[in-house]
């Protein structure tokens, strides 16, 4: 190799290690609005209600539609401002999504609350996307390491979220809560700060094939999507069901302070994002069916321990293995759909597929407080049963079907 271009490659390397630093920071803070706003939103809904609490979850499906938006909202805005001012109107949205929460809090408007967590999570889903900027701001054999950065970045989120709102939420007592959300201020605009110096390349022209484009119908109608799909679905919808109903389980059904719940949903989301640095590697060893199926097992393990009781260590080892049931079952369930499709097929594909799973999740989440309010914290972790037997069943077929395969 000559000197000029192992120069320019340095070069590459030294602007990706750059912005992979701006993101990796951008993303620490940014991703703490997520368990901020899962681990106080229904506590602050149901104290905004009156008589009937059954809606105390609502907000917190704001935040996930808003998610859904945020996630197709990004491709637009990026395709015209580029990825850049992206991520800066991202949290722009969310530092006005913050303000309004904190408005809301003090006028008690029940509705207005929702919708400024809708505005969250709309920022929260550009903020899903700084994964793909650093990966692709990156050379071949540096994206591993910068997906591990963005996702250690995750980390520092589960940390900062949960104990930013602990410390914040009676700054203004008797409004309580509202310091949590006027906190994400200051900190959307710190990111902004951040952002500012990014020097991210132009995104390269795909590449062409030379093979046509499947119809949709014929991608998402095979055994392998069909599973890969259901089985994600499912451990999303019941990761956001039970994390969402914890916190009212925990705080107003059995009485435990705000700060615990607080840190249950800490170390939920320390154990969602946590196994992300070796869950590549598990599933390079073992196959994307058998993490799925480790995953689901997980998550009875959560409902097993939910049925205990209803001690303090019975809620925070639920949800524990509840994060770590959902890391395992997603990711194997993504990396068995993104086998299924071509490069030049993933829009339309992905498009799809997210649609129908915020779509979901956002269902799940809205249910989750009419299931507690109506049933109890033990009846909702029943819903785990069904949905995971459901989607073991449909892994077994995958993996029978392709044993014949691999014989022949």
């Amino acid at each position: 190799m000559d000197s000029t271009g192992g120069n320019g490659l340095e070069r590459q390397l030294k602007a990706a290690k750059r912005n992979v630093a701006f993101l990796a920071a951008a993303q620490a803070i940014l991703g703490s609005a997520a368990p901020m706003a899962i681990s106080v939103g229904s506590l602050a809904g149901y104290q905004l209600l009156a008589a009937d609490k059954s809606l105390a979850t609502a907000p917190v499906t704001g935040f996930n539609v808003g998610t859904a938006l945020g996630a197709m909202g990004i491709a637009v805005v990026s395709r015209f401002l580029g990825r850049q001012a992206a991520f800066i109107t991202g949290a722009l949205i969310g530092a006005t999504g913050g303000s309004l929460a904190t408005i809301a809090l003090f006028r008690g408007d029940f509705w207005l609350f929702a919708l400024s967590l809708m505005l969250i999570g709309i920022s929260g889903g550009f903020t899903q996307k700084i994964r793909f900027a650093a990966a692709d701001a990156s050379p071949s054999h540096y994206k591993p390491k910068a997906i591990s950065w963005i996702l250690g970045a995750g980390i520092v989120s589960a940390v900062i979220g949960p104990q930013l709102a602990i410390w914040a939420k009676d700054v203004f007592e008797p409004v309580t809560f509202a310091g949590t959300f006027l906190a994400l201020v200051p900190l959307c605009l710190a990111a902004i700060g951040i952002l500012v110096f990014l020097r991210l390349p132009q995104p390269a022209a795909a590449s062409a094939t030379g093979q046509p484009a499947r119809p949709l119908r014929e991608i998402i109608t095979t055994q392998r999507f069909a599973t890969g799909m259901i089985c994600g679905i499912g451990t999303y919808a019941l990761m956001s069901f039970v994390m969402t109903g914890a916190p009212l389980a925990m705080v107003v059904g059995c009485g435990f302070p705000t700060e615990l719940a607080t840190l249950g949903i800490q170390w939920h989301v320390l154990a969602m994002f946590g196994p992300s640095f070796f869950t590549g590697m598990i599933i390079a060893r073992f196959g994307a069916e058998k993490v799925v199926a480790m995953g689901l097992v997980t998550l009875m393990g959560c409902a097993v321990v939910a049925h205990m009781g209803i001690e303090l260590w019975n809620f925070w080892v639920a949800l524990v293995l509840l994060g770590i049931g959902w890391n395992f079952g997603f990711i194997g369930a993504t990396a068995i759909v993104a086998s299924t499709y071509r490069p030049h097929e993933a829009d339309k594909v992905q498009g799809f597929h997210d649609i129908i799973l915020f779509g979901t999740v956002a269902l799940s989440s809205f249910s989750s407080g009419k299931v507690f309010t109506a049933y109890g914290w033990s009846f909702m972790n029943l819903f785990i049963w069904p949905v995971a037997i459901l989607c073991l069943g449909l892994i077994g077929l995958l993996i029978l079907r392709r044993k014949p395969a691999a014989a022949a």
